[in-house]
C-alpha cells in the first residue's frame, strides 16, 4: 500500500496558496485493507474512505470508462493493480494531475508543473471529453486563477467547443451546473467564468438569456460601456470586489436579462425591462434549480433596481411602494442585500467603479423611519374596528412618516 497526496492541495502548494483540504490516493490496497486500518467508507460510486483521525479523504486508485452520455455515465474500476499514473490520467487538467509522495517527491507525469509555470489550463488527455462537467470546471478555474494570469490552452478550448457541439452539455444535471456556477461566482473575477463559457458555446446552452445581452446597446450617457453583456460582467465583478454574498452576486448577474428582449425600435432605451427580467429570471431559476435564497433576492433586484437607483426622486407613495415591494420591513437583511446588488449595478459601469452610491444610505434611513413606527399602538387604537381599518391606519402612518422623511432630507 502506497499513499500519495493528490490534486488541488499539490497544485496550490506549488502556487504558494493556502491549502484548506488535502486529498489522497491509495495505490495497491483493497477496501477490506482500508477497513482493517480503521478507515470509514463514504460515497457510493467508487471506494472513498475517511481517515480515522484526520477525516481527510483517501480514495483507492481507479480508472473510469464512459458508458453513457452526461455526468453520471461512467463505470469505475478500482483495484490494487491500478497505478498512480493511471489514476492521474483520468483527471481534468494537468495542474490537477500531480501527486506528492510521503518523502516530498513530486510525481508529475503529464506536465502539470510546467503548465503552472506557464499559467496554462490544459486538459490531461482526450478522456477530458468524456465528462461535460469539466467544461464548467475549466471555466471556474479560469475565473479562480485569472488574477495569476492563467489562460485556457487553445486545444482545450477547442475540445470544450466540440463537447458543446456534440450536445453533451444538454445532459448535465441542473444541480451540478448550479454547484459549479455558484462556486465560480464566489471568485474574485467571476466574469471570467462566464466569458469562458460564452467563448466555448456552453453559456448559450446553459443560460441563453444571458448570452442574448451581448451586442444589445444601452444609453451611452448612463452606460459608457454601452454593451449590456459587458455591463453585466462588470456588475458581477463589482459585486465580487464588494465581497458580496452568493445571493447578491447571482442577483447582479441576472438583474438585466429583460434587456435582451427590447424591440430594436426602442434601443438604446429599455422600457419595462424590469418586468421582462423577472419573467426570464424565473425560467432560469426553475431550469437550474437555483436555491430559494438566491432566487428570491434576484427577483427582488430585477424588479426594483430601477426604482432603487431613482429613490431620491420618488415621492412618498412611490417610496412606500418600493419599500413594501421589497418587503423591507419584514426582511431588512434581504433588503440590505438587494441594495448591495443595486450598488454593484451602479459601480459596474465604465468610469463608475469608485463613485459613491447615495441611494443605499437614503433607503436604509427611510426604512429606519418605518421601523420606528409603533405598529402595536396603531393596532390597539383600531382594535374595535375591522381588520381593513387597521391596515389602512398602518399604511397612512407609513405614508406620512415617509412624507416627513423626504421633507427632512430636502432641508
Amino acid at each position: 500500500m502506497k499513499i500519495y497526496e493528490v490534486g488541488g492541495s499539490v497544485r496550490d502548494t506549488l502556487l504558494g496558496l493556502a491549502v484548506a483540504d488535502r486529498d489522497y490516493v491509495v495505490v495497491g490496497a483493497t477496501p477490506d485493507e482500508m477497513l482493517a486500518k480503521g478507515f470509514r467508507p463514504v460515497g457510493t460510486d467508487f471506494p472513498v474512505f475517511l481517515h480515522p483521525r484526520t477525516h481527510a479523504e483517501y480514495a483507492l486508485a481507479r480508472t473510469e470508462r464512459k458508458t453513457a452520455p452526461g455526468y453520471k455515465g461512467f463505470v469505475f474500476h478500482a483495484a490494487p493493480t491500478v497505478t498512480l499514473e493511471e489514476d492521474l490520467a483520468r483527471r481534468d487538467l494537468t495542474i490537477n494531475a500531480m501527486a506528492r509522495a510521503d518523502d516530498g517527491t513530486l510525481i508529475d507525469p503529464y506536465g502539470g508543473q510546467r503548465d503552472l509555470n506557464d499559467r496554462v489550463l490544459r486538459h490531461v488527455s482526450n478522456a477530458f471529453a468524456e465528462d461535460p462537467v469539466r467544461i464548467l470546471r475549466v471555466a471556474r478555474f479560469s475565473a479562480r486563477f485569472a488574477p495569476k494570469g492563467f489562460r485556457v490552452a487553445p486545444e482545450t478550448l477547442a475540445l470544450m467547443r466540440s463537447l458543446v457541439t456534440q450536445d453533451e452539455v444538454a445532459h448535465l444535471v441542473p444541480e451540478r451546473v448550479w454547484q459549479e456556477i455558484a462556486r465560480g461566482l464566489m471568485h474574485d473575477n467571476p466574469s471570467v467564468m462566464f466569458e469562458t463559457l460564452r467563448e466555448c458555446g456552453a453559456l448559450a446552452v446553459l443560460i441563453p438569456e444571458l448570452v442574448a445581452l451581448w451586442g444589445v446597446p444601452q444609453s451611452k450617457a448612463s452606460h459608457p460601456e454601452i454593451d449590456t453583456g459587458v455591463h453585466v460582467m462588470m456588475v458581477v465583478d463589482a459585486a465580487a470586489r464588494m465581497k458580496s454574498s452568493l445571493p447578491v452576486r447571482f442577483a447582479a448577474l441576472m438583474h438585466d436579462l429583460g434587456k435582451g428582449l427590447t424591440p430594436r425600435e426602442h434601443l438604446p432605451r429599455h422600457p419595462q425591462h424590469e418586468e421582462k427580467s423577472v419573467q426570464l429570471l424565473e425560467g432560469v431559476c426553475a431550469r437550474l434549480k437555483v436555491p430559494a435564497e438566491c432566487r428570491e433576492l434576484a427577483i427582488t433586484v430585477a424588479r426594483w433596481h430601477g426604482e432603487v437607483h431613482r429613490a431620491q426622486t420618488l415621492d412618498a407613495s412611490q417610496l412606500l411602494a418600493l419599500l413594501d415591494g421589497c418587503d423591507a420591513l419584514r426582511r431588512p437583511t434581504r433588503f440590505s442585500e438587494a441594495l448591495a446588488a443595486c450598488e454593484a449595478d451602479h459601480r459596474g459601469r465604465a468610469g463608475f467603479a469608485d463613485t459613491p452610491y447615495p441611494p443605499r444610505d437614503y433607503l436604509q434611513s427611510a426604512l429606519g423611519c418605518l421601523q420606528a413606527i409603533d405598529y402595536g399602538r396603531i393596532a390597539q387604537q383600531h382594535a374595535k374596528q375591522q381588520a381593513p381599518h387597521i391596515g389602512d391606519a398602518i399604511a397612512l402612518a407609513k405614508f406620512t412618516t415617509l412624507q416627513q422623511f423626504i421633507k427632512d432630507q430636502q432641508t
